[in-house]
Formats: C-alpha cells, sequence, structure tokens
C-alpha cells in the first residue's frame, strides 16, 4: 500500500469513529437519569421495546438516529427527534417500527418528530410494509405549535395517513405504552389493531386537569382513560397487557399470523460476498473531497463477486453505468467517476463533473433498467454539470433535463448513497432526496450543498466585499481573509453530513461497510410493492 493510502486509511477511520461516537450519544435520549427514571415505572425504553420486539441477530436499519442534532437547542434539545425508527424483522416478516422516546420531553413532538414520523409511513407505504407504533407521547410540544400543528406535512397529516394506508390494505398495529393525549390519541384508535399496558398507558382527548377546567368534572388519569376503561368499558383498544414485553408478545402474535405479499419480482440469486476487501474503501476514498479516485474500485467492494459489467464504457466516462449484484439482488448501478478522464477525440474530462454524454449514457441507461425492472442504486461524488460556452453551446441544459426526467419518471425502486460530494444540480441528477429515492443514506465522507464550502465562501465574499465597500468600509487584505474564513466557516458546517441527517435530507449516516444490508433491505422491502406504473418521460427536447 502507498502513503496515501494509509493516510486516506487514517482519515477515514477517524470519521467512523466519530460516527459511532456520535450515535452512542445519540442512543442515550434524553440522558441516564431520565432512562432511570423511566425504569423506575417500569417501563422499558423506546430502543429497549423495538429491541425486544424485533427479531435477534437479524438485520435491521435505523432512519433518522440524528434527526434534530444540534436544532432547539433553547429548547433543551430533541435527540433523534424524541421518537425511534427502524426497519426490522418480526416473526421473520419486514415492518417499520416507530417508538416515541419519553425520555425526551416525556415524547413530546417538535416540528423534525413529526418530519420523521411522516417519514415512517411513507417507507411504509411506499414499499407496502407493515407498520408498528409503539406510543408514549405527551403529544404536541406547545411552546412550537405553530411549527408542528396546521400545516399540509405537520402534526394533522399522520392521521391522514393512518386512513389512506388502512385503504391501501396496509397493516398498522399500535401499542400505547405511556401518555396518548388530545389529537395524537386518534394515531393509535385508526390502526387496524390496538393494545394498552395496565397502569402505565391511558388515552383520553383531554387529561383530568383540562376536564375539571373544562367542564367541572372531577376524574382522575386512569379512570378517564387507562387500560381497563378502554379495553372494558369504551372499547377502544383490542387488547390489555400486563406490562411492556406482554404487549410487545401480542404484537409478535399478531404479527406472525398476517398473509404473505404481492411481490414485485426483482431478480434474486444466492448472495457473494465481494472478492475485492471492502475495508481497502477506506484507504481508497479520499480525505480530501477535491482529490481524485477511481470510483470502480468503490463499486467492485460493494458488489457480489467484485464484478461490475460497464454499460457504454467508452463513452460518457465521468458517469459510471453497470449491472452487478448486492446481496444476491440485481442492481443497475450509476455512479460518478471520480478520476480524470481522456475522450476518443482526446479531450480531458474532469472526475465528478457531469458532461452532456454522460447524462446522455445515463439516461438511456436508467430507460433501460426500467424496462428489465431492475431497481437503481446512485453512488453520488458529483460537483455538478459542466459549465462555460463549450457546455452551454453542446446543449448540456437540454442532456442534464433528460437524465432529471429519467430519475424523476423512474418506476423501479432507487437507492441513493452519498459517498463524497453531492453539489447543486448533480444532486438531482443523482437522485437526491427530491427525487424520492426509497432510502437515501450518507458515507461519513459526504457533503452536501448548492457548492463547496471554498467556491459559496468566493461568492460571498464578493457581495459581502461590495456590499461594505458601498456603504463606505475599504475592505484590506487582512479583513478579507477575515471575512473569507467566517464565510468558509459557517458554510462549512451546513454541508456536514450531520447538519444534512439532522433535517432529515437524508435518512442515515452509515459505516462504508454497511452499505451492502442498507441496500439488500431496501430492495427486500421494495419487493412488498409491485410496480403498478410504466416508465415514462412525456415531452423531452431531443
Amino acid at each position: 500500500m502507498d502513503i496515501n493510502f494509509n493516510k486516506n486509511e487514517d482519515h477515514n477511520k477517524l470519521k467512523l469513529s466519530d460516527l459511532k461516537r456520535r450515535l452512542a450519544k445519540v442512543k442515550l435520549g434524553g440522558g441516564k437519569s431520565r432512562i432511570e427514571k423511566h425504569h423506575a415505572k417500569g417501563k422499558m425504553t423506546a430502543r429497549e421495546r423495538i429491541d425486544y420486539l424485533l427479531d435477534e441477530e437479524v438485520p435491521s436499519i435505523e432512519i433518522g438516529a440524528f434527526a434534530g442534532e444540534d436544532m432547539y437547542e433553547e429548547h433543551g434539545g430533541c435527540p433523534s427527534g424524541g421518537v425511534v425508527v427502524k426497519v426490522g424483522y418480526v416473526k421473520g416478516k419486514q415492518c417499520v417500527v416507530v417508538a416515541n422516546d419519553a425520555t425526551v420531553k416525556a415524547g413530546a413532538w417538535f416540528p423534525i418528530t413529526g418530519k420523521k414520523n411522516l417519514r415512517a409511513q411513507e417507507i411504509s407505504i411506499e414499499n407496502k410494509l407493515p407498520i408498528i407504533y409503539l406510543v408514549d407521547s405527551a403529544g404536541v410540544y406547545l411552546p412550537m405549535q405553530d411549527e408542528i400543528f396546521p400545516d399540509k406535512e405537520h402534526f394533522g397529516r399522520i392521521f391522514r395517513n393512518n386512513a389512506v394506508m388502512s385503504s391501501m390494505g396496509i397493516t398498522q398495529i399500535a401499542a400505547v405504552m405511556g401518555s396518548c393525549v388530545a389529537g395524537g390519541a386518534y394515531l393509535p384508535i385508526m390502526s387496524d389493531e390496538a393494545l394498552i399496558v395496565d397502569k402505565t398507558g391511558s388515552i383520553f382527548l383531554a387529561g383530568s386537569y383540562l376536564v375539571k377546567a373544562a367542564i367541572g368534572e372531577s376524574i382522575d388519569n386512569e379512570t378517564l382513560g387507562g387500560a381497563t376503561t378502554h379495553s372494558e368499558i369504551s372499547g377502544v383498544t383490542d387488547y390489555k397487557a400486563r406490562d411492556d414485553k406482554d404487549a410487545l408478545d401480542k404484537i409478535k402474535n399478531i404479527v406472525d399470523k398476517i398473509g404473505d405479499f404481492d411481490k414485485a419480482g426483482f431478480n434474486r440469486v444466492e448472495s457473494k460476498k465481494p472478492t475485492e476487501n471492502p475495508d481497502d474503501i477506506f484507504g481508497i476514498l479520499p480525505a480530501s473531497r477535491s482529490d481524485q479516485y477511481d470510483m470502480v474500485e468503490i463499486i467492485k467492494r460493494l458488489v457480489d463477486d467484485s464484478e461490475f459489467e460497464q454499460y457504454k464504457e467508452g463513452y460518457g466516462q465521468t458517469i459510471l453505468t453497470g449491472y452487478a449484484r448486492i446481496d444476491g439482488w440485481a442492481v443497475g448501478i450509476v455512479a460518478n467517476q471520480r478520476k480524470v478522464v481522456k475522450t476518443k477525440k482526446g479531450e480531458m474530462q474532469f472526475g465528478g463533473v457531469i458532461y452532456s454524454d454522460s447524462a446522455d449514457k445515463a439516461t438511456r441507461f436508467i430507460a433501460n433498467c426500467n424496462q428489465k425492472k431492475i431497481p437503481l442504486v446512485f453512488l453520488q461524488d458529483v460537483t455538478g454539470f459542466m459549465v462555460g460556452s463549450k457546455s452551454e453551446h453542446g446543449g448540456i441544459i437540454k442532456d442534464g433535463a433528460k437524465m432529471v426526467n429519467a430519475v424523476s419518471n423512474s418506476v423501479v425502486p432507487k437507492f441513493t448513497i452519498v459517498i463524497g460530494n453531492s453539489y447543486g444540480a448533480g444532486n438531482y441528477a443523482m437522485c437526491g432526496k427530491a427525487y424520492d429515492p426509497r432510502l437515501i443514506v450518507a458515507w461519513p465522507s459526504a457533503e452536501l450543498a448548492v457548492m463547496s464550502g471554498n467556491s459559496a465562501a468566493k461568492v460571498l465574499l464578493q457581495i459581502e466585499k461590495a456590499s461594505l465597500e458601498k456603504s463606505g468600509k475599504p475592505v484590506d487584505a487582512e479583513k478579507e481573509k477575515q471575512l473569507f474564513d467566517e464565510i468558509k466557516q459557517r458554510y462549512d458546517d451546513q454541508i456536514s453530513p450531520y447538519y444534512a441527517a439532522a433535517r432529515l435530507w437524508t435518512d442515515a449516516i452509515i459505516n462504508p461497510l454497511d452499505t451492502r444490508k442498507w441496500i439488500s433491505m431496501g430492495i427486500e422491502a421494495a419487493n412488498h410493492a409491485p410496480i403498478e406504473k410504466k416508465f415514462n418521460m412525456g415531452v423531452l427536447q431531443v
């Protein structure tokens, strides 16, 4: 191995260590003292509940672990958005599980909590996966009610989705394992089946204090909306459980009896491990986001048998397209080539940039995968489309639009891995969050923004200088450097993969060695939902 490989490896493994450290902190939710108080009530934490529910020694993936990170600090923070979401297996059946974390503000809903719950439902809807809600929430976080209550993508959309999912035949099971108040009370009751835990679970539109204030009635919460009330008097719930584990065991028994599903029919054979060592990824991937490397070498360490059959290998070389298998599943890969390439005409093309020929190739390949019913995997390390008079005169906008059109109208499931840069319109063409990937995850090396921190800082600096000079405040070299550093630092904070993950622009930041697991589980989930639409790109400027 050369010295650059070793330096890259050290750099990327430090980033991985940082990821593991941050995840360990996030998994504490509201902190150790609140976990202890939770246990003292005889309750399991959200993560303990999910771990007990899911099949042991079987892979699972967590959605939005970093949701809310470094947000709402003035309100005490909101680790993981106050809700834990995992895709895993219950009695061998793939399910989405959503559990309120009552150690975080009593499980109250912040704006990001609503967004994360909607993302969980979206995954369930797209893939027709059963969804299980483990409810333990004080409802809307009142100091921020204007940002979570009334809009289309706010709290009320959850219940609308409950109704739509039921009409689609998607199984929804809810267990009330703590508080379930006000509008939130509708979620479990709009599910197909509802359970409630004795003594710790409660459901009511208004608690005892509000009832006293509103109508003058004095009543305790247990009598008002406890397990006995709703299981034996109101008939609101279907099962009464002794404790958390009993409730989770009952859910396992319900899921165990669900019938088989119609399949999309994606091609799968016996899985094979890559023949090239996946650990080499850490040494191949450069420490600097501007350095070049061969994306083919990354692909070989992600795919079965390290076999990648390239499509139009000698044409449009700044995008790699080709067929492979990941954990046995057939996939079509669209990846940004990150090394400088030389065309047949002797022209040099920059790695990570989308040119007209590469956009044209990708469009054709995406259409082919749709025709053959092959899921698409996008590996992003893109700085954008090529600019300049030659590209503009050659119709780069037209060719880029064709690629965006193909990505937008694709009917096979899409999965996006942000390996490095994800800048500007390149993010869109390579299936960014706005283009409905079934799952989108980032490696710790990822950067997401309109442009790189260095480029953005130069642009913003010119604007800032012009503004200062216009107001009679000339900028000398020292002041210019200070301004540049301040702007770049601010922008660099925003291009961090953690900034994106906090806002759910990605579903997770993952260890690169877990990429195969995420794609495989994603395709397995997608296989629950037969494709009902035909691929049609509409009107194009050919």
